[in-house]
């Protein structure tokens, strides 16, 4: 019974310890969500506004964001960003859906300018070069075209953005690493800072995200 009952005790003490690693791995991770839950437990939009054409859809139980409609953008304005990692996971409607992630967007989005003061880390599978899925858009092309897995299925984004210095890892493979200059493409200028993005761009299918977090490095 002493046996039993101390095997019992080190099994016991043994899940406290792993639960409480976990939990300390999961607060010292560094990231913050940028979709969050209430004190319902339900996901929220808190903190986003958008602008132009189009809207994005929250499902509040899943924490899943849809494009609708288009060309807009759906921004996160509690805090600009400089040096960070953010990573999301998205899927795409179709083959030809577009979409993108805007990064360091300089200033409060009320017009168009943005398109041409932030960097975009597009979404299309159906084009290539400088529009491909991965690339840095009108600036730098993915190295690896053929990571994303396609249409229906959800695909990783980490993009990591360090001073003059943009990596772009998408499916757990770096695919791009570009260091900044400009003016390139429609990129007249470029900034140390700024809000994230995320683009609704077609009016005729869908792009969707989820589990958007980002952390600050130095």
């Amino acid at each position: 019974m002493k046996v039993q009952w101390f095997s019992q005790k080190i099994t016991a003490v043994v899940l406290v310890l792993i639960t409480s690693f976990t939990f300390a791995a999961s607060q010292n991770s560094g990231y913050v969500e940028l979709i969050k839950k209430d004190k319902d437990g339900k996901f929220n939009k808190h903190g986003w506004n958008h602008y132009g054409p189009g809207y994005f859809t929250l499902d509040k139980t899943t924490g899943v964001l849809t494009a609708h409609g288009g060309m807009g953008l759906f921004w996160y304005s509690g805090k600009k960003f400089k040096n960070f990692i953010l990573e999301l996971d998205f899927k795409t409607e179709l083959e030809k859906s577009n979409s993108g992630i805007f990064i360091r967007v300089p200033e409060l989005v009320t017009n168009n300018d943005y398109i041409n003061k932030a960097f975009e880390i597009q979404i299309d599978d159906k084009t290539t070069g400088i529009h491909k899925t991965g690339a840095v858009y009108d600036a730098k092309a993915p190295d690896d075209s053929s990571a994303s897995m396609g249409p229906g299925q959800w695909n990783h984004f980490k993009i990591t953005c360090k001073d003059d210095l943009i990596q772009i890892e998408l499916n757990n493979k770096l695919i791009n690493t570009w260091t900044i200059t400009t003016p390139i493409g429609k990129i007249r200028e470029w900034y140390p800072e700024g809000y994230i993005g995320l683009q609704n761009h077609d009016d005729d299918n869908s792009t969707f995200f989820r589990n958007v977090k980002i952390k600050e490095i130095e």
